[in-house]
């Protein structure tokens, strides 16, 4: 096989690679690994919002993370009984671990019991992020 063809292939599967990736980023997905996972106070540093929560996994250096807090912070603010928790993935890396945070920025959306319902992993769209707590209401 010639570079040039080398070239042509790599850069074919990188292009497959970056459209999957980018179609994925940012959904608001149920996940199997989450179920039965429960966060409370004392693993947020923060109270649960009485009807749901929107907790956000940050790094200092993630442009998209400034941008989620954003959004969290709207929606949060539009929906009585949600609440939004912002944790420094750095300064957490237990919890992290446990949650199977992998990278930044990452969304759980919890229900009035602190239950996991929802995650997202990327900047989340305003529209997924208010089914979801949707779905996390009537959970409850």
């Amino acid at each position: 096989m010639s570079g040039l063809a080398v070239c042509l292939v790599v850069l074919a599967l990188a292009s497959v690679y970056g459209v999957l990736h980018g179609r994925r980023s940012g959904r608001v997905r149920v996940r199997g690994r989450d179920g039965g996972k429960r966060l409370g106070a004392a693993e947020l540093g923060e109270e649960l919002g009485e009807r749901a929560t929107l907790v956000q996994f940050s790094s200092a250096f993630c442009a998209p993370c400034r941008a989620t807090r954003t959004v969290l912070g709207e929606v949060a603010g539009m929906v009585p009984g949600v609440r939004h928790v912002e944790i420094d993935a750095e300064d957490h890396l237990d919890l992290v671990r446990a949650l199977d945070i992998l990278k930044t920025p990452t969304v759980l959306v919890l229900d009035a019991d602190g239950r996991v319902v929802r995650r997202a992993t990327g900047q989340p769209r305003r529209a997924d992020v208010i089914a979801a707590l949707g779905e996390a209401v009537a959970a409850s």
